[in-house]
């Protein structure tokens, strides 16, 4: 077969030889380079994508996160209203019922219970002496029990219808024989205006006598 190469036909043997070998590895460089840029276009596809890939799943991930953190601040502050909603309702609740409750009245201590005595001779000195230590008036229990016994021998209803009262008019009356006149005039407050009223007559007669002997202790006869 006649070569088309140029010169073949006078190169030796071995030559020839040799120029087939180049066209022979020519080709075979030629083929690869035609095959290497395709691999190399596929892989940079392959690598451009992947990357992209990547991002958009990291993308989605931060985006979930995000998400999911606005709903969590937007519960918390749906929450926080609740709450802020329940106090104010409560707290309103509670100033109206205190607007609403009476002021409770402190209960009225009760009276102290009134000192019992004995309706007799003992009773009434001793019911006297507390109403005149009351109205800082001197006196004993000796010394109206004394005077008591001379004047009516402890009779709340003895009535002098013979001296010179009783001549003018103005007898002497009760436990102490103290004249109406005397009696409305030293009558001590709390006691009854009944002339004939045990405590009332032991208390004008210790009354008077305070102010005339000092006190019905040194009254040792009629006064």
């Amino acid at each position: 077969m006649r070569s088309t190469v140029s010169g073949y036909t006078a190169l030796s043997k071995a030559h020839k030889f040799s120029v087939t070998g180049l066209v022979t590895v020519a080709g075979a460089a030629a083929l690869t380079f035609a095959l290497v840029p395709q691999a190399s276009a596929a892989d940079a596809q392959s690598a451009a994508v992947k990357p992209v890939a990547q991002n958009a799943q990291s993308f989605g991930e931060t985006h979930d996160a995000e998400l999911a953190k606005a709903a969590d601040t937007a519960a918390a502050q749906v929450k926080a209203k609740a709450g802020a909603a329940v106090k104010a309702k409560a707290d309103e609740d509670r100033a109206s019922r205190s607007t609403e409750r009476k002021p409770i009245k402190p209960a009225a201590k009760p009276a102290p219970a009134k000192k019992a005595y004995a309706d007799n001779l003992d009773g009434w000195i001793s019911e006297s002496l507390d109403v005149l230590r009351a109205k800082g008036i001197p006196a004993s229990y000796d010394g109206i029990k004394r005077n008591i016994m001379r004047e009516s021998t402890g009779n709340p209803r003895a009535i002098n219808d013979w001296d010179i009262n009783a001549v003018n008019g103005v007898p002497s009356k009760g436990l102490l024989q103290i004249i109406d006149p005397t009696f409305k005039a030293y009558h001590v407050e709390g006691t009854s205006w009944d002339i004939y009223d045990p405590v009332a007559n032991i208390t004008a007669s210790c009354n008077y006598a305070a102010d005339k002997y000092g006190s019905m202790d040194n009254v040792n006869s009629a006064y």
